[in-house]
């Protein structure tokens, strides 16, 4: 589901590969069951027009995923009776974890299973594979309204919706509960990048030197 915006202005490269909200663990808590899926695919056309965009198949590039991608964190999950549309007012989860894995944009989070036993129901019965999602956007950006693909180069993470895999338009998502709370490794390009942590490391150390080689010149200078 799209709602756009005419401007076709280009966001600035988002630096996140993943992000997570971590809650705290409760074992056998009866009001959350465990999911993961594939929301989306990026810098892949969709299988299919989505809701909103005028027929047009779409493209999800990966600045424009990678820059959303902390607008997905707390958002819900919905669904329909008919698991083949969107409704926004039917939240029956939230989005804790999501990252982008090569072309998947994977999500994970928590089913509220006690308030929708009828959801839960449904994906322990469907059969392995049969399940999917679409996402729900806001101030899309399309790069060329007249193009026969949209391609979208900025949007906002509203939500997402559970439904049957083949009335998706990206037909390579997923949707499925899991046995164990969702786990997403942060990685992003400040702080919890392992390879500026090294080269920060690396300059305190230096910096200690310097100090040392000073203290000592001064001393030798006595």
């Amino acid at each position: 589901m799209i709602r756009h915006n005419l401007s076709p202005e280009l966001p600035a490269p988002g630096s996140l590969q993943a992000m997570a909200v971590h809650l705290p663990d409760v074992a056998g808590h009866p009001n959350r069951a465990p999911f993961r899926g594939v929301l989306t695919l990026v810098d892949v056309p969709s299988t299919k027009p989505p809701s909103g965009a005028r027929g047009h198949r779409v493209v999800l590039t990966r600045a424009a995923a990678l820059a959303a991608l902390p607008s997905l964190l707390g958002m819900a999950v919905d669904y329909v009776p008919s698991w083949d549309g969107h409704d926004a007012r039917r939240k029956c989860g939230i989005i804790t974890h999501a990252d982008v894995d090569g072309a998947r944009l994977r999500v994970a989070g928590y089913l509220y299973a006690k308030d929708f036993p009828e959801v839960e129901r449904q994906l322990r019965h469907s059969s392995a594979g049969a399940m999917g999602m679409s996402w729900e956007l806001a101030d899309a950006h399309v790069a060329d309204m007249n193009a026969a693909v949209w391609s979208l180069t900025r949007a906002t993470f509203t939500g997402a919706a559970i439904l049957l895999r083949e009335k998706a338009a990206y037909r390579d998502t997923s949707f499925e509960l899991t046995p164990d709370a969702p786990r997403c490794r942060t990685f992003t390009a400040g702080a919890h990048n392992p390879l500026r942590a090294r080269a920060a490391s690396r300059a305190r150390t230096l910096r200690k030197e310097a100090t040392w080689n000073c203290r000592q010149e001064k001393a030798w200078a006595r």
